[in-house]
């Protein structure tokens, strides 16, 4: 069933924003759209019911329909068979209480639900309350009759006609730290009863997974979901936002080698793209996150209404060369991290897939030299969005990139017979260490150790002192750090400005590796990594490598929570913002600002500044440069959880600028970071083709 990710549908985004969406008829009517929009041509086929069909048990403690619902469950599947799909369904490990309740029977044997349970009750998944009684008991599958209890149910599915089986709330996994649920036996259980229907029946295994347990997930199911839901789930006012499709990015780097098909797929969630302004992204946001599903070889499954699919998300979903993509078999690599990540998938053939992305909003010049991905010579670039080949010159590729948008190409070239890139490979755990910051066992870290503690604090620091180049200029940091869930660094460069490097992750054990440009003078350089305000991930190491001619984002960012805090303003935790803080109670009062002291440009001029906030409502925010006239900008939003961007257009003076932000008499809106960007006018672009240092 899974030597290649399935394409279809979902019915759990539209569950999210319509409590009355889930029943028999509506799903009926989604097969109906998904075969009369043409997506199914284009190999869209399953159909999964969410969580909420279910209603009682039966006599053997199986789960059943709520026919108030889904009247005729075997019947509706017939239907999505008829029109040539494959039906799905969701469940969770363990036993329910009703059903442990009865002490069902459990068919074909001569056990029942209490023989086969853990004793004392616990919990049986990850949404399984505290004590004796908890959503779902744990089952023990060392008892006889706990297999077949397992069989019976997926015999049940099967019966019905089902093609696809979502296990959710698996642990260890699904954010708890509670490891005595452990549904690692569950989780084989599964798939064995699946082998015994003698059905071909998908398995995924949801949500969040801890990457520890990789080998039992690559064994026993077709694909993991390595992330929460990508829903908003009433937190914010629209089906999803970008900042929960940032999160994808963030964490992919962690899984990048544990796909394929006979490993599984890594599941980014649903992809909420057809349904206009609900759907919470632009449109660049909406190709972005496509191009991410597709480059990770990830499933392709839609939420949303079908009914009512817009021209955009169709033509998005019906592009058959990123499709191509995605069934490719070959899931891309992040080559570079930071703000313009840049993934590559080798075909194995001369060709390779390369997608360039932009995670500011504002509008971006990118150079990509192709000897940074090993490309000796290139002989023909196609944009598989543009659906046309392109001319680009043979040395680099070259293009603006409006806000949170992207480039996907399909590049045919051969690789270098140079020599790799000189290197050097600095280990945290003989860098200076202070506050609280520890060295901690870590057998897959280089050097078997790593550094934790970090963060939490201004002295929690890790700090390389020694890290030497030959010349001054532009080099690869490659960063190999360990998270469980997003963390972030804030990390500078000898005196430098504090920057982030957001990252994520699901595993404190096993390095995931991001390589950043970073400007280094010649001679020896110091380089600090910590968090003064919230959490950063452990760090293994650090690696250096090039010759000082890398490619410079030409955009600076500076964190809010970083910035000068007066009056009442404080730094906190935030999950989705960058740094993983923000700065909160700013405004009611003129003292009340957040100042960023010491932001440089190279030139006098124009800028683009965006400014990263959040609110829930309507909320003024004064913006003052350089001690100018303040300018009011009135902002909205859904949630003080995800941060919104809104760009300007700003005169700066050479050097140093100072921008406070504030409201004196109002509440301001909380304040994430600010990125300050040159115009990307056309004349600019066809003229700029690298940046330095000296910005």
């Amino acid at each position: 069933m899974g030597q290649k990710p399935y394409l279809g549908w979902s019915s759990f985004s539209q569950q999210t924003i319509d409590g009355g969406f889930f029943t028999q008829a509506n799903i009926a009517s989604q097969s109906d759209a998904l075969l009369a929009s043409g997506l199914q041509a284009h190999g869209f086929n399953y159909i999964n019911m969410d969580s909420g069909w279910q209603g009682s048990f039966d006599v053997n403690g199986r789960p059943i329909p709520d026919t108030s619902k889904f009247p005729d469950i075997k019947s509706l599947i017939d239907h999505i068979h008829g029109n040539g799909q494959k039906a799905g369904i969701y469940w969770i490990p363990g036993v329910e209480q009703p059903a442990v309740m009865a002490n069902s029977p459990i068919l074909g044997t001569p056990y029942h639900i209490q023989d086969i349970l853990t004793v004392p009750y616990t919990a049986g998944n990850a949404f399984g309350g505290p004590g004796t009684s908890p959503y779902h008991y744990k089952i023990d599958f060392s008892k006889p009759g706990a297999q077949a209890y397992i069989d019976s149910v997926v015999a049940l599915f099967a019966s019905w006609g089902v093609d696809f089986i979502k296990l959710d709330g698996v642990t260890p996994g699904s954010y708890t730290d509670n490891l005595s649920i452990d549904n690692l036996a569950d989780v084989q259980a599964w798939s064995q009863a699946i082998a015994h229907s003698h059905r071909p029946i998908w398995l995924t295994v949801s949500w969040a997974l801890d990457q520890d347990y990789l080998d039992t997930w690559q064994q026993f199911s077709n694909a993991r979901r390595i992330d929460d839901d990508v829903e908003c789930e009433s937190r914010c006012a629209t089906l999803t936002d970008w900042p929960r499709i940032y999160k994808r990015f963030r964490d992919l780097p962690a899984w990048e080698h544990a796909a394929g098909a006979t490993l599984g797929w890594n599941d980014l969630d649903s992809l909420d793209i057809g349904d206009g302004d609900l759907d919470g992204l632009s449109n660049d946001e909406k190709r972005s996150a496509f191009t991410l599903w597709a480059m990770a070889n990830a499933p392709l499954y839609l939420g949303g209404d079908l009914t009512k699919i817009d021209d955009f998300g169709k033509q998005l979903a019906t592009n058959d060369e990123v499709l191509a993509l995605d069934q490719s078999g070959k899931p891309a690599r992040q080559m570079l991290g930071g703000d313009l990540p840049v993934w590559v998938s080798d075909l194995g053939d001369g060709n390779y897939y390369v997608a360039l992305f932009n995670m500011n909003a504002a509008s971006a010049l990118v150079r990509l030299p192709w000897k940074e991905l090993g490309f000796d010579d290139v002989w023909q670039v196609r944009d598989l969005w543009q659906q046309a080949n392109i001319d680009s010159p043979r040395g680099e590729f070259v293009t603006a990139l409006e806000g949170h948008a992207v480039r996907l190409l399909k590049v045919s070239a051969s690789t270098r017979h140079a020599p790799a890139e000189p290197s050097t490979n600095y280990e945290a755990e003989s860098a200076t260490l202070a506050g609280s910051a520890v060295v901690a066992g870590c057998p897959a870290c280089s050097g078997g150790e790593k550094v934790g503690g970090l963060g939490l604090g201004a002295g929690n620091t890790v700090t390389f002192n020694q890290v030497y180049v030959r010349h001054a200029g532009v080099y690869l940091m490659q960063v190999d750090s360990m998270t469980l869930g997003l963390r972030s660094y804030l990390y500078k460069v000898g005196d430098g400005p504090l920057q982030a490097f957001n990252s994520g992750g699901a595993s404190f054990l096993l390095p995931a590796s991001s390589n950043l440009p970073v400007c280094l003078q010649a001679g020896f350089n110091r380089i600090q990594f910590g968090n003064p305000t919230s959490y950063p991930p452990d760090l293994d190491r650090i690696v250096i490598s090039g010759r000082g001619d890398a490619a410079l984002p030409a955009a600076s960012s500076y964190e809010a929570e970083a910035a000068i805090l007066g009056g009442t303003v404080t730094a906190g935790f935030s999950n989705y913002a960058s740094g993983l803080s923000k700065a909160g109670n700013i405004g009611g009062g003129p003292a009340n600002t957040v100042t960023f002291a010491n932001v440089t440009v190279p030139s006098a001029g124009i800028y683009q500044l965006e400014i990263d906030y959040a609110t829930s409502g309507p909320r003024t925010l004064f913006v003052m440069i350089n001690n100018g006239k303040p300018e009011a900008l009135d902002l909205n939003g859904s949630t003080f959880d995800d941060p919104k961007a809104i760009v300007l257009h700003v005169p700066l003076i050479a050097g140093s600028n100072t921008i406070q932000m504030g409201n004196p008499t109002g509440y301001a809106p909380d304040l994430d970071r600010i990125v300050m960007a040159p115009l990307m006018a056309p004349a600019r672009f066809s003229g700029v083709t690298t940046q330095t240092c000296s910005r």
